[in-house]
């Protein structure tokens, strides 16, 4: 197909149409040649090395006949577990390193949104393909999913009520613990089990695919959600989508917070368009995967009765009174949450059991929540003199922040309900603490807050600190899934990277290691004649 293009003389002539073949090759030339081009390309290198060393050094399956299948078991032994364990640190430098310099260019204005959406895809497609990585929770989601198909109760019983392959490969710190989860997690979760049975790969595979709608809304609703909010689209985007804490951990870790994330971001962005009712629907559906989406749901009532409110004054009407006004729509809020819900837990056949099963969290220990590195601090520090142990000191911590965060969610929900944009504000200002002040916290819990903080205008100083945060918190777990926080050199290399990549935000050559090349190559063998005047 050609178009009709007139020149400057006024004759017409043919040329390709960007639609044809030859226009989708060379369009598709243009954006490799470019700078968002060869960050898609580096990422991309990163993801395949990722995908391919994960088969050695990722949470495998604690026996993989397909590895022996593929001659590919010399990977988790030895000089071979050695091996795949570089090759994905490697990769994750890379996509981290493609990540910044992305960053660098959508900072420039030389990156678009459109441009964006299209290395999401690419960037994703090779960890499809890869072994749960740097978690063991897929095994969880198909073991509680496992549960359910086969006639038990998830919020009851945990994985060990199910023996089998399924429950082989579960981290042992939850075989005994019952499904925090909403019932559209262990609706998907069974129905995937019921399709693929006790086939832990192809399980996995499916389970990653159901992520995926998640991924889309997210791409969907971030670049809306920061033009009503004064924010960058491509930012947002680009900090809220491709950066490696999401991807890798999300995608690669297959994790239902993708899922979460993206329907918590859609609603919030549908309620602002003012489509309240199906705003909060979608909300509730996240609460539905994952219960932390409903910390969303008070602020969407603030911006519902602020909606109403200018309405009625555009329509040349009294608003309500506040009570009546608050009353009219939290009620009809709580009515689409609750029938939403409802019929989730019906289809399931399940209660609201997984609200006790929430403090399941607790066995985790790290230092990335409050509570924890308050523990640590005491006993370090007063073990000599006192003889406390962790467990009674942490018991107290946690208290103490879990009655901090209770007063620190109704101040925020109040103080934070003048305008949309304010009560938006409140949902990110909520999921921070919530996140520092649990009781345990793991890397990926960090999206919540940084999808909805992708919306906001933010300064590069802010942008370099979350850079250095989402890098830092990328590399302080092992690709199996277990936790490098208490190994000081893991830290220390960890706290470098974060600290170059924040750098690299602003700057090419953060360590200068290309002036000192120069210096180098300018320095003459011998000694240099100082001219004097």
């Amino acid at each position: 197909m050609t178009l009709r293009t007139p020149t400057a003389d006024g004759t017409v002539v043919d040329s390709p149409d960007a639609a044809s073949p030859p226009g989708r090759l060379r369009e598709a030339a243009l954006f490799v040649r470019s700078e968002a081009g060869h960050a898609a390309l580096l990422g991309l290198v990163g993801a395949v090395m990722i995908t391919f060393g994960g088969f050695g050094s990722g949470s495998i399956r604690r026996r993989d006949p397909l590895l022996e299948a593929l001659h590919l078991s010399w990977l988790r032994f030895g000089h071979g577990l050695v091996l795949s364990t570089a090759i994905v640190w490697i990769g994750v430098l890379l996509m981290i390193a493609a990540w910044v310099r992305l960053g660098r260019s959508t900072l420039g204005g030389r990156v678009s949104v459109r441009d964006l959406l299209v290395i999401v895809p690419i960037w994703t497609a090779p960890m499809l393909l890869a072994v749960p990585m740097f978690s063991r929770d897929a095994y969880s989601y198909l073991a509680q999913g496992a549960l359910l198909r086969d006639g038990f109760d998830p919020y009851s019983v945990g994985p060990v009520a199910n023996p089998g392959v399924l429950l082989d490969n579960v981290s042992n710190v939850w075989t005994t613990t019952t499904a925090p989860y909403g019932p559209i997690a262990l609706l998907l979760g069974q129905g995937i089990t019921s399709i693929t049975g006790d086939n832990v790969v192809a399980g996995t595979m499916l389970l990653r695919l159901t992520m995926l709608p998640g991924l889309a809304l997210s791409m969907w609703a971030l670049p809306r959600l920061a033009r009503q909010l004064g924010g960058n689209p491509a930012i947002a985007l680009w900090l809220a989508v491709l950066n490696p804490l999401v991807l890798i951990h999300l995608i690669g870790g297959v994790h239902n917070e993708m899922l979460m994330v993206g329907l918590m971001t859609a609603g919030i962005t549908l309620v602002l368009d003012k489509r309240h009712v199906a705003g909060i629907a979608v909300v509730a559906v996240g609460v539905a995967v994952k219960a932390m989406a409903g910390i969303a749901l008070p602020f969407l009532v603030w911006i519902w009765m602020i909606h109403e409110r200018d309405r009625a004054k555009a329509e040349g009407r009294e608003p309500a009174g506040p009570v009546a006004l608050f009353a009219r729509t939290a009620g009809a809020g709580f009515a689409v949450f609750a029938g939403v819900f409802a019929a989730a837990s019906l289809i399931a056949g399940v209660g609201i059991g997984w609200l006790t099963a929430l403090s399941g969290s607790a066995k985790i220990i790290n230092w990335l929540s409050l509570p924890t590195i308050m523990a640590h601090v005491v006993t370090v520090g007063t073990s000599w003199f006192t003889g406390l142990t962790l467990a009674p000191v942490l018991e107290v911590t946690r208290m103490l922040c879990a009655v901090a965060l209770a007063g620190i969610l109704v101040y925020v929900w109040w103080r934070f309900r003048t305008t949309p944009r304010q009560a938006v504000l409140g949902i990110l200002v909520a999921l921070v603490a919530i996140v520092v002040l649990s009781p345990a916290a793991l890397p990926w819990y960090y999206s919540w807050p940084l999808a909805v903080a992708a919306g906001f205008a933010m300064s590069t100083t802010t942008l370099m600190v979350l850079v250095g945060l989402s890098t830092w918190l990328m590399l302080v777990f092992q690709p199996d899934g277990s936790i490098g926080l208490y190994t000081l050199p893991h830290v220390l290399l960890a706290t470098f990277a974060a600290v170059v990549a924040a750098k690299s935000l602003v700057t090419v050559d953060p360590l200068r290691l290309r002036s000192v090349r120069q210096h180098a190559e300018a320095t003459p063998d011998t000694p240099a004649v100082t001219a004097t005047p």
